[in-house]
């Protein structure tokens, strides 16, 4: 069980001009890899690279992955409610890179008396994480996993996160995916995302 609390409720919402106020991240890790292992082509010259990949958690309401995000709260920065989702959610903690940029969405459950069509703004970032929790606040309800940017793009349930990703992280990150003609094939096959977690 987590010593953490998620906070709950939304007293503390921020609202501006009709739309509830989120702030969430795209957790991100560099993992190396030996080009000496190869990659199905036998040329290892024992280089190692670094490649990118995003974590990811299952939604609680229904198929897909998610990055972590939640309301944005008067007693925060938008940088603080970003980490505090990272760290109730997905159970990491790291550092804030780069803004990723604002996207707007509509939420059907998120509908209330400030924002009665339940439109929404996001601030998203990228975050490096430098430590996995064991335990973590929703951890009885959410799982994660490492995926590839490929991967992720192909899984991710709303289509602002994945423009997220496709427009704002990868922009930044692009240098460090892998174009091996072995990873093109990896590309190519496809992902089942609601058997990531089975």
């Amino acid at each position: 069980m987590s010593e953490l609390v998620a906070r709950t409720g939304r007293h503390q919402q921020r609202y501006e001009a009709g739309c509830r106020l989120v702030a969430g991240c795209i957790p991100f890790k560099y993992r190396n890899r030996n080009c000496e292992e190869g990659d199905g082509d036998g040329d290892g010259d024992g280089r190692s690279e670094k490649t990118v990949e995003v974590l990811m958690i299952n939604s609680t309401s229904g198929p897909g992955l998610l990055f972590p995000k939640g309301g944005w709260e008067n007693d925060e920065t938008v940088e603080e409610a970003a980490l505090r989702e990272a760290l109730e959610e997905a159970g990491v903690r790291g550092h804030l890179k780069e803004f990723l940029g604002y996207y707007e969405f509509k939420s059907k459950t998120l509908q209330d008396e400030f924002s009665p069509e339940g439109l929404c703004k996001a601030a998203m970032f990228a975050l490096l994480v430098k430590e996995e929790l064991e335990s973590w606040p929703e951890q009885s309800t959410r799982q994660r996993s490492w995926l590839t940017v490929p991967e992720a793009i192909e899984c991710c349930r709303h289509p602002w996160m994945r423009e997220a990703l496709e427009k704002g992280f990868l922009k930044l990150y692009a240098d460090h995916m892998i174009s091996t003609s072995k990873e093109a094939n990896h590309i190519d096959s496809p992902v089942h995302c609601q058997g990531i977690f089975d």
